[in-house]
């Protein structure tokens, strides 16, 4: 049988009229971007951003169009501004895009099934967040959580790769995703739905589209914990998860170096601004082992994190050393703490799960006490 095509998409959004020209979507040129690849469909609708709210019903019935369509497993359709459209004046000095966009969030989505969320970011790439990320939710698998894994780094998805996963997701509605498992965790990434070789060419919008569709759109069930890896920095992706997503906390992860605790101070700041707590930081490659003397040496500097979490007032999770072992098994897409989880080079990352437990312990018991009372009635 021949999956979805573009042509079978695009035939389907000529059946939707937009009002206001009274042509058809795709006559009045407002689709842009189609993006058809093995029954996923992504696509935005170029507006005047002044009549956002009220192309709202155009999105939706664009979307349910294509859905309707034989074959297809998801739609990602999203309205962003048309090219024509006047640039909105500039932050006033003194205030950032991220400061603006802060004051007025949308509302929190919630997912089903899943009592906890922890995002595990970074301020720069190349600090080993992927792999604190992948070896934290094992380590807090094997402490006995049901935990998920979400890869929500959309250009440069690790996951599938640091897991050895490979394949589509299922489903069973043609509606919701199921996650793929493996080492007991359920997990999903946009790495799954395109080949490692494809670069994500899309605009802002289309990633927030992604990412919120990967958190609601999939069949996670029942888990404890959902661990996030973050795509790095501080820009509109790490937003839309900070303000969109209930975050039960973060975790930062930076390297020894000056240049990356300076980043990592942004990504702390960035979830203290949108009310998220911090669980504390995590050094990774804290230090070099030797293999011949088991010798420690600290060659990007020593103590940077630990001090940086005593300056900002939370807690110093642990330091990860920089070891071959768990370089090699996670490009082999076989987790150090999954393989072996007895050795010396997970140790790290179960006694950091343990501190990580303790924090959702505590911050779940003091959601469970806000709760309203409910009162029966004889």
């Amino acid at each position: 049988m021949t999956g979805v095509t573009r042509d079978d998409v695009a035939a389907a959004l000529a059946t939707v009229t937009d009002g206001e020209s009274g042509k058809d979507v795709m006559s009045a040129g407002l689709v842009q971007g189609l993006v058809v690849r093995e029954g996923h469909v992504g696509f935005s609708l170029e507006v005047d951003p002044a009549k956002g709210p009220e192309k709202e019903p155009l999105r939706k019935a664009c979307e349910d169009a294509v859905k309707a369509l034989p074959g297809v497993l998801s739609v990602t359709a999203v309205l962003t501004a048309h090219r024509g459209t006047t640039q909105s004046p500039s932050p006033a000095k003194g205030h950032s895009h991220a400061q603006e966009q802060q004051r007025a969030p949308q509302g929190a989505m919630q997912i089903p099934g899943v009592k906890s969320i922890v995002a595990v970011a970074s301020g720069k790439g190349g600090v080993g967040k992927s792999t604190v990320a992948v070896n934290l939710a094992l380590a807090l698998s094997k402490l006995g959580r049901r935990v998920g894994l979400l890869d929500a780094d959309i250009y440069g998805p690790s996951i599938p790769r640091m897991m050895g996963l490979t394949g589509k997701p299922e489903s069973k509605d043609g509606k919701k995703l199921l996650p793929k498992e493996k080492y007991g965790i359920r997990t999903m990434s946009i790495g799954y739905l395109v080949s490692e070789d494809t670069p994500m060419i899309w605009r802002g919008p289309m990633v927030q589209s992604a990412l919120t569709q990967m958190l609601s759109d999939v069949e996670w069930g029942e888990l404890d914990v959902l661990v996030v890896d973050m795509p790095p920095g501080t820009g509109d992706a790490q937003l839309t998860m900070a303000q969109r997503v209930p975050l039960t906390g973060a975790i930062v992860v930076s390297t020894p170096q000056e240049i990356a605790l300076i980043d990592a101070r942004k990504g702390f700041a960035m979830f203290e601004k949108t009310h998220v707590p911090v669980f504390g930081i995590v050094e990774n490659m804290a230090y070099f082992v030797s293999p011949g003397s088991g010798e420690k040496s600290y060659i990007f500097g020593e103590g940077g994190a630990r001090r940086m979490a005593e300056k900002l007032g939370c807690d110093f999770l642990g330091e990860v050393p920089l070891h071959m072992t768990i370089r090699e098994k996670s490009d082999n897409g076989e987790p150090v703490v999954a393989t072996a989880p007895d050795s010396a080079e997970a140790k790290p990352f179960l006694d950091i799960a343990a501190r990580v437990g303790e924090h959702l312990d505590r911050a779940m018991g003091a959601a469970a006490r806000k709760a309203p009372a409910i009162s029966i009635e004889d």
